[in-house]
């Protein structure tokens, strides 16, 4: 009985990742000299796991480099070594180096195999010092002259009772003994209980082995050193040397192991970390993965997303998920009954049941959408190596602060959220930051500081970048974007006006390009990025004080807080974050531009007017404006007003892909279900606007 390991690849992936993160965020948290002993002990054991991980499935590039770090790390950790800036530096190029292995694995793509090699030579020299190739082959000659030659081995590894049920297989070691040399393997069964006492999930085998050929005593230790803490094992020195392989008595026992162990492994396939050694205990967290993004083995080539295929969801969401079902289902049964009698009398229990259903059913989808809440925490965590690299590169003094990491958002919007946060802080820090004798000249701190923060703030997530350097200078922004092109020297713009310039295709005030800012790419993509999400972007900045950036975000793409509207017999949705007000048309406020454009004078701004009847090619109750309503709009910085011939309240839909089930249709983002069985569509607002101007051109 074989057993498929590849579908516990993903799970190997996704923990390998996160411990990553959990050695980079220890390793940035190191103080040199006197580094704290359990932080090294943490970042120790992340190491091992990945080191662990990778040998059991075969990785061993990986495994081999992640080796060399863990020697370091282990000598840093029993006190031999110091910690160094040096030696951190190496570590976090280190952690790179892994992060890139393992996601050319996970993708089966080929390794940099010389970048490893560069890096890993480094590792070695940091650990064993400059030494020339004939002083190397010299003490590798002198370690197998005195490890090896022409004895043999013998090995007494008896495991702990609990080693199957951390997915660890005697089998595979023994199989990675015989690529050594030849072996002999004498069962021992003192231990083994009657057979209606034994547990399938103990071992109760102990081996004496006997290994022969040219072995140095490191190999051995390597074979067994997964296991090192979950068997007593004995290496010794033996002085004959016999030629022989596994004897006939021993084949049945090994037979029957290669049955129990699958058991075992499939058994351990929700420890934490596979293959680790886990003590029997309450679960705190659930894997949700994806079966059909697991990495399956393959002479093809596979994409790999860069999403994660799965969520961590604690159990008390879990347990809330359980008991709102049981409500639901308490709440079914009592509506069945009364449906089997309906009279006069049950009317009002049918009316309470059917109130109480609504209830458990806007429960059951908080609950449901907390599943998919994360805190932010997940995206913070690249900004403290990224921060320190850049201070570094720009010889800049930063100390960042994060605060509200466990402000919980959608993962979905949090994964499209990352590389704009990534934009924003890069800008910060290169624009914003001045350079640290600057800042003394200007008497503040030599020590710049970048905040991020996040909070709820009614139905949205508000992520706010600070810093308190030198602020965006007004007059620089609106001189380059004169220079562009982009407005005139006599437009009168307010400051938010201006600094949204900043948004604009190819807008920047570098006046150098370098590889960390100033090519005038990238703040368009955010600013698109986010409104794709249905969030907006806004700027506040003082000069020589220092700016605020705001990321207002909805909490969840799959659900949206909607205005219903009617247009003739039609109903649609209108985003309540785009809306910013509604209003009575009044005919003296309406003006034409050559009886092309309709314009509405909303206070001292002139706002075009956008007739969704002409749009959709519907029929209208009335096409006189005073006999409708207005409902002024923004989108991608742009403000209309939409005509309706009615408002019809506001909830919240659950989001349907129109792309997905029939095709993209201009103008429109999605659709959604209404309580009485029929379709509504969902406006794009940013869309709409572009495809009445369209409009107005052609017809023009």
């Amino acid at each position: 009985m074989s057993i498929d390991m590849s579908q516990f690849y993903q799970t190997f992936f996704e923990e390998s990742f996160e411990g990553l993160d959990v050695m980079e965020s220890g390793l940035l948290g190191l103080d040199v000299g006197a580094a704290d002993a359990e932080t090294v002990n943490t970042i120790f054991r992340a190491a091992h796991s990945i080191k662990g991980g990778s040998g059991t499935f075969g990785f061993t590039s990986v495994a081999d480099f992640t080796h060399v770090m863990e020697t370091l790390l282990d000598e840093m950790r029993d006190g031999s070594r110091m910690v160094t800036t040096e030696a951190v530096d190496l570590l976090l190029k280190s952690v790179d180096v892994l992060r890139e292995m393992l996601t050319a694995v996970q993708s089966e793509s080929d390794i940099d195999v010389e970048h490893v090699s560069s890096i890993q030579k480094k590792l070695e020299v940091l650990l064993h010092g400059e030494s020339t190739d004939a002083e190397a082959d010299a003490e590798s000659e002198q370690s197998i002259s005195e490890d090896s030659g022409a004895s043999s081995w013998q090995i007494s590894f008896k495991p702990l009772d609990y080693l199957l049920k951390t997915g660890n297989d005697p089998v595979r070691i023994f199989k990675e003994l015989s690529l050594l040399g030849e072996y002999e393997v004498e069962c021992q069964m003192d231990n083994l209980p009657l057979f209606a006492d034994i547990d399938p999930e103990s071992c109760y085998l102990f081996w004496d082995i006997k290994l022969s050929g040219e072995i140095k005593k490191e190999q051995i230790e390597e074979v067994f050193e997964w296991v090192d803490e979950d068997c007593e094992l004995n290496i010794e020195l033996n002085g004959s040397s016999e030629d022989e392989s596994v004897t006939e008595e021993l084949k049945p026992v090994v037979e029957e192991l290669k049955e129990v162990a699958p058991v075992a492994v499939e058994t351990s396939a929700n420890v934490t970390e596979p293959t680790k050694k886990t003590e029997p205990a309450n679960e705190t967290s659930l894997s949700i993965a994806s079966t059909q993004e697991k990495v399956k083995p393959s002479t093809t080539k596979k994409a790999v997303s860069t999403d994660s295929g799965s969520i961590r969801v604690s159990i008390d969401k879990v347990d809330a998920l359980i008991n709102m079902v049981g409500e639901l289902v308490i709440t079914q049964s009592m509506l069945g009954q009364l449906g089997e009698r309906v009279d006069e009398d049950s009317l009002e229990k049918l009316q309470d049941g059917l109130a109480q259903l609504e209830r458990n059913t806007r429960e059951l989808q908080e609950n449901v959408m907390r599943i998919r809440m994360l805190p932010i925490s997940f995206a913070f965590q690249r900004f403290p190596r990224m921060v320190r690299d850049l201070s570094g590169k720009l010889g800049k003094d930063i100390e960042l602060r994060l605060l509200g990491e466990q402000t919980e958002l959608d993962k979905t919007v949090m994964e499209k959220i990352g590389d704009p946060l990534v934009h924003l802080v890069r800008n910060s820090i290169d624009h914003g930051i001045e350079m640290p004798d600057d800042r003394e000249a200007a008497g503040k701190p030599r020590t710049g500081v970048v905040e991020l923060n996040a909070f709820h703030q009614g139905g949205n997530i508000v992520i706010e970048i600070t810093d308190d350097g030198k602020g965006i200078d007004r007059d620089v922004v609106f001189s380059k974007a004169v220079e562009k092109g982009l407005v005139s020297e006599n437009d009168n713009l307010t400051d938010e006006q201006v600094y949204d310039l900043i948004f604009a295709p190819g807008f920047s005030t570098a006046k150098e390009v370098s590889d960390v800012s100033g090519r005038g790419v990238g703040m368009d993509v955010v600013k698109r990025n986010i409104r794709e999400l249905g969030g907006n972007i806004e700027i506040v900045s003082a000069k020589g004080e220092g700016s605020k950036i705001t990321i207002r975000l909805p909490l969840t793409l799959a659900i949206l807080d909607g205005q219903l509207i009617r247009v003739g017999g039609d109903t649609y949705i209108v985003p309540l974050v785009s809306i910013i007000e509604s209003l009575q048309v009044k005919a003296a406020q309406v003006n034409a531009i050559a009886g092309q454009a309709e314009l509405y004078k909303l206070r001292d701004e002139y706002i075009p007017v956008v007739r969704l009847h002409n749009v959709f090619d519907l029929k209208a109750d009335s096409e006189v404006l005073t006999d409708g309503l207005i409902v002024v709009v923004e989108g991608d910085g742009q403000r209309a007003g939409l005509f309706v011939d009615d408002l019809m309240g506001q909830q919240q839909v659950v989001i349907k892909s129109l792309e997905t089930n029939y095709r993209p249709v201009d103008g429109v983002s999605g659709a959604t279900i209404l309580g009485d069985g029929t379709v509504a569509l969902i406006l794009d607002i940013t869309g709409l606007i572009k495809l009445s101007q369209q409009e107005r051109i052609e017809a023009a």
